[in-house]
């Protein structure tokens, strides 16, 4: 199993708290460090020093980390368009030697789209599933050859595809609880699955044998698709220790016992055991509070190596 941290930088953060955190995450040997793509501060709080770019604050991590992975969960389809988002994440995975992933969906958050100018349709699925092929294709295309492309929101004519990614493919995180659509693009173009968060947990049984029937309906091996999931995250080696890291992040533990990865390490180990015997193998430790890395190394010490 797989065990990554995941971070919320729009809540308050500059480059230089999520470099600690990156560096942390490589020195106690998580598989990968993850953030949110957005730009406005959720719930109350106001955000500062201000939001941070997830393309560019990557490209930073890949310069100063050497091993974990580095991506998205997830970027939205209404910030940037598919050849350049195509560009940005090939330089990142150049940049870090081949340690990029893209995890894509639709974006929600119209609060953040109208406090930056960003267009915010009101559907979005399609602009999803273009931009899946076209970013999958222009890294796919053969050097010396070109790629285009005419669909319904964009159209490409003889690009180049440059700059290739080290990585080939570059894996490509799709995630949601979309009872159709959702498991057919992730079966189409995804390296992994993400069923959304623990707290869904009475639903996500359904979401993977969805998605794992999309696999079997194009004739693809159920089995190679990542089935992933994310949790809020407030551990200790004590129920008092668990309760002040919940409440740090105006979280109350009760309640995060049912919806993410909370309480004292007995606790998170069950949490994840039961996700696992549904056949999840990548967890992402949602951590609210980036400066607090020794819950980092609490999590690395004493939940981690119970799992195996």
């Amino acid at each position: 199993m797989d065990f990554r941290i995941f971070t919320e930088p729009q809540q308050g953060a500059s480059y230089n708290d999520l470099l600690a955190v990156a560096q942390a995450t490589e020195q106690l040997g998580f598989d990968a460090f993850f953030r949110s793509d957005h730009y406005f501060v959720m719930g109350d709080g106001d955000g500062m020093p201000g939001p941070t770019d997830a393309w560019t604050s990557l490209a930073g991590l890949a310069r100063d980390t050497t091993r974990i992975k580095l991506g998205t969960l997830v970027s939205s389809v209404t910030y940037r368009h598919p050849g350049i988002l195509a560009i940005q994440v090939a330089q990142v995975d150049q940049m870090s030697g081949g340690r990029a992933e893209l995890g894509l969906g639709t974006g929600w958050y119209q609060r953040e789209h109208e406090a930056y100018g960003i267009p915010f349709p009101a559907k979005r699925f399609g602009l999803l599933e273009e931009q899946l092929s076209i970013v999958t294709g222009l890294w796919s295309t053969p050097l010396g050859e070109t790629y285009s492309f005419a669909g319904e929101h964009y159209q490409l004519t003889d690009s180049p595809a440059l700059p290739k990614p080290v990585q080939s493919p570059v894996p490509v995180i799709v995630g949601g609880g979309g009872p159709s659509k959702t498991p057919a693009l992730a079966a189409r173009f995804a390296t992994e699955y993400n069923a959304g968060f623990v707290g869904d947990a009475p639903e996500v049984p359904g979401r993977l044998d969805r998605v794992r029937r999309a696999c079997e309906a194009i004739d693809r091996d159920p089995a190679t698709l990542i089935l992933s999931i994310a949790g809020t995250t407030a551990a200790g080696a004590t129920e008092a220790e668990a309760s002040t890291r919940a409440t740090a992040i105006g979280q109350d533990l009760a309640s995060l016992r049912t919806g993410g990865f909370a309480g004292t390490t007995d606790e998170v180990v069950d949490r994840v055991s039961a996700m696992a015997e549904l056949g999840i193998s990548r967890v992402y430790f949602q951590i609210m509070d980036l400066s607090d890395l020794d819950h980092l190394d609490f999590l690395a010490r004493e939940v981690v190596p119970r799992l195996g």
